[in-house]
């Protein structure tokens, strides 16, 4: 498994480029990227059977949460900031791995172009948060399940 912060920063390095691109572009937010890592995670369970990093994601009020990455960037809405040789390893790292990439990339395909909020509303209207007391995990199983079905949904 990885690390969640890999995730965190292939996330980072995404939208730093994205900014950079267009000046239109948001800076990626700390509530935007745990949404994006509960996609992850889900998509990796439904796809590959594993989780994709060991965290728990947790059913808080505003949608899926890793405590970790809440942990790191407490007290910041932006997340982006200065990318480091560090940030640009870990994304290379994740791009290397064939299902790893698949899979943030299909999540940011699917995902990256919503907002924080469109995300949280999108999260609290499905199975896995819903069926889930508020601050508890967010049981695998139940992502697997979810996901697989949406996938064959979205893809069949």
């Amino acid at each position: 498994m990885t690390d969640v912060m890999k995730f965190v920063n292939w996330f980072r390095v995404k939208s730093n480029a994205q900014i950079r691109q267009f000046n239109f572009a948001d800076e990626l937010t700390q509530m935007k990227v745990m949404k994006l890592l509960y996609y992850v995670q889900g998509t990796n369970l439904a796809v590959y059977n594993k989780k994709a990093f060991s965290d728990d994601v947790l059913a808080w009020k505003y949608g899926p949460a890793v405590e970790a990455v809440h942990t790191r960037f407490a007290g910041k809405r932006g997340i982006v900031g200065v990318i480091t040789a560090e940030d640009l390893s870990d994304y290379k790292e994740i791009e290397d791995n064939s299902e790893l990439s698949t899979v943030v990339h299909a999540v940011q395909d699917a995902f990256g172009d919503k907002s924080a909020i469109e995300l949280m509303n999108q999260t609290h209207s499905e199975r896995p948060w819903k069926e889930t007391r508020q601050s508890d995990v967010i049981d695998p199983e139940l992502m697997k399940i979810f996901f697989k079905t949406e996938l064959v949904k979205n893809n069949g």
